[in-house]
Formats: structure tokens, C-alpha cells, sequence
């Protein structure tokens, strides 16, 4: 039987477009399923904001996923958005407070993409404080995701200042401008040559947030080539590779494992995210989420999509390699940080 509104007691959007291989559904439906609530995210393949602003109306609706091309369009539609969805500038989540007087709802924005990045390397590295507090962070990238990670490592990660390595240079500068205009540009660097990198600290954390392909253009090989640079300095740290899709496993992972950095995948990212989520619109914590079997799930859910396996379970050593199963074989990556 279809899932529909009509068969649940309470029931969420996954709304944007294209939104056909997000696990997104997958990941929430572990959550519900094992709190014993008969609650579902229903995909909503939609560009039609209004049709949307109309169905959260329901008395059952309890809260959205927002994604492209949706998250700055959806601000203006919302009652009130946290200081995380102000700062970014895009919303990814929507959830419902009431008004305590009037019983109004209010709908509410907020951006769990940050929180997803600062999680991902807060329940995989054992050791902040020596592995990337108080150090340089790097940003490989110039999209959203992008500024979603300088957030991450400016409020969160307590980053010196942040490196910013991308092919094309108008995109940094517009990340530039758009941090120093919401309060968290502060060092910020272009990072543009080998020569200059080969001159800067070693950063503690990375965030690669780039599509999975091998440079081609002169831009796309220099810009691997600085991160390259930054990979070999002798001192390391810990990497998440946000691109996980087909598979997790990419050509910086590669590099940056073979360099000795821990990897943290990006499957580590969605999943905290998603968590973040259930938080706002289960009221639970994450200590009561079934964080261990949504990452099982999503793990065989991944294993399935990209058969036959690409490095994972041909026997890639995989020290250091923190994943989303908390076992070997899906990807032939190791869990997360022995959880």
C-alpha cells in the first residue's frame, strides 16, 4: 500500500526536486518505526511552493525537509527562523512551535546541515582538542554545502581561521562575502597556489564538499593540487568527504586515507543531520534515537545502490576510516570511532 497522509497519525514532507535518490524517507522512517510511532515523511517532488504552504496546514503535519531548490525560497514563508537557518541563509528543516498564549502554530525554520557537519567530526574524532581545536580549517568547495561548513567550523569547531579551495574563484569570493555579511567571515582565506599553501599551518579539519570526479580543467587540477599540498604536511587530522553519493567512497578519500588522515564519510553528515531533525519534531534526544540502526540501515541501503562495490569491499585497508555502519563490509569502511 502507498504511504499517504490519510494512513498515518502524523505525517512530514521531504520537499524539493529532484528528490528520487535521497534516503532521506529511509533514514526518518528507522527513527519512527523504532520510537513505535505511526509517523512518515511522504516525498513531495515538487517545485509548487504554493501547494505546499497549503498541505502544512494539516492539523497531522509535524515538520518538513526542505532541499533544493527550496531552502532560501521557503524563508520568506516562515514565521520565524533559528540564529543557525538566520546566519546560513538557507533552511533545511522545517518544525512547528505553538504559540503557549494562543495555540497558534508557528512555523519555523531552522539549517540542521551545520550541525550534521559539526557532529560528524564531534562522534568520530576521539580527541578534539588536539586534533583540530585551536587549528586552521580548510573548505574544499564553493556551493552551499560549502558555507554551511565554514559555519560549522567558525561556531562550532573553534577553527583559527579557514582555507577555501575550489576551482573557480568567483565562487569563493561570493562565499567570502555572504559569510562577512551574516557575522562569521572572519578569516577567511583563498587558498590558491601550492606555493602559498605549502607556506600555511596544517589544518585539523577538512571538509571536502566537491562532486566525486578527477580534475581535468587547469582550475580543477591546481585547486587538487593545493589540497594535496595541504594533505602531505606532516602534521594530520581528520577529513569528511561530504560526497557520498553513488558511493562514499571518492577519489579525495583516497588520497587523504593514503596521506594518513581519518576519514569521516559523508553518509556521517546526512545521518546527524537527519537525527537533528527527529530531535525538533520527536522532542527526543539523540541519546534516545536509534542512532546505531539508522546508520545500519542507511549503510545497506548505500551497499544496494552501488553494486557492484567500487574500493570498499575489494579490500581497501580502511584504517583510520570512520563510516556509517559501525562495521566492515557495506562500503569496506570501518564505523564510527568504535561506537
Amino acid at each position: 500500500m502507498t504511504i499517504t497522509p490519510e494512513h498515518l497519525e502524523r505525517h512530514g514532507y521531504l520537499f524539493g526536486h529532484p528528490i528520487a535518490h535521497s534516503m532521506s524517507p529511509l533514514l526518518h522512517q528507522t527513527v519512527y518505526d523504532d520510537l513505535g510511532l505511526k509517523w512518515s515523511q511522504v516525498p513531495l517532488d515538487s517545485t509548487d511552493m504554493a501547494d505546499f504552504l497549503e498541505r502544512i496546514k494539516d492539523p497531522k503535519f509535524y515538520g518538513a525537509s526542505v532541499t533544493m531548490p527550496h531552502k532560501v525560497a521557503i524563508l520568506k514563508h516562515l514565521d520565524a527562523v533559528t540564529p543557525e537557518g538566520k546566519d546560513v541563509g538557507a533552511c533545511n528543516t522545517l518544525f512547528i512551535r505553538t504559540d503557549p498564549e494562543t495555540g497558534r502554530r508557528i512555523y519555523t525554520g531552522t539549517n540542521t546541515d551545520v550541525i550534521g557537519i559539526r557532529d560528524a567530526f564531534i562522534q568520530n574524532v576521539s580527541s578534539p582538542s588536539t586534533v583540530y581545536y585551536g587549528r586552521p580549517g580548510l573548505v574544499v568547495g564553493g556551493g552551499g554545502a560549502a558555507r554551511s561548513a565554514v559555519y560549522a567550523l567558525r561556531k562550532f569547531m573553534q577553527a583559527t581561521q579557514i582555507y577555501l579551495v575550489n576551482r573557480d574563484a568567483s565562487e569563493v569570493a561570493a562565499v567570502i562575502n555572504e559569510c562577512q555579511e551574516r557575522g562569521f567571515g572572519e578569516g577567511l582565506m583563498h587558498v590558491e597556489s601550492v606555493e602559498q599553501a605549502e607556506a600555511l599551518e596544517a589544518p585539523g579539519a577538512i571538509v571536502a564538499c566537491v562532486p566525486n570526479f578527477p580534475p581535468i580543467t587547469v582550475t580543477e587540477r591546481q585547486a587538487r593540487a593545493v589540497l594535496e599540498t595541504f594533505l602531505q604536511k606532516q602534521q594530520k587530522g581528520a577529513i569528511l568527504e561530504m560526497c557520498y553519493h553513488p558511493s562514499p567512497w571518492t577519489e579525495i578519500a583516497n588520497i587523504a586515507q593514503r596521506e594518513g588522515w581519518q576519514i569521516i564519510l559523508g553518509t556521517e553528515a546526512m545521518i546527524y543531520q537527519g537525527l537533528e531533525q527527529d530531535k525538533y519534531w520527536t522532542g527526543k534526544a539523540l541519546e534516545e534515537l536509534p542512532v546505531e540502526k539508522v546508520k545500519a540501515v542507511i549503510a545497506a541501503k548505500l551497499a544496494e545502490q552501488s553494486k557492484p562495490a567500487v574500493n570498499g569491499s575489494n579490500g581497501v585497508k580502511t584504517n583510520g576510516v570512520s563510516g556509517a555502519n559501525g562495521v566492515n563490509g557495506s562500503n569496506g569502511v570501518n564505523g564510527t570511532n568504535g561506537h
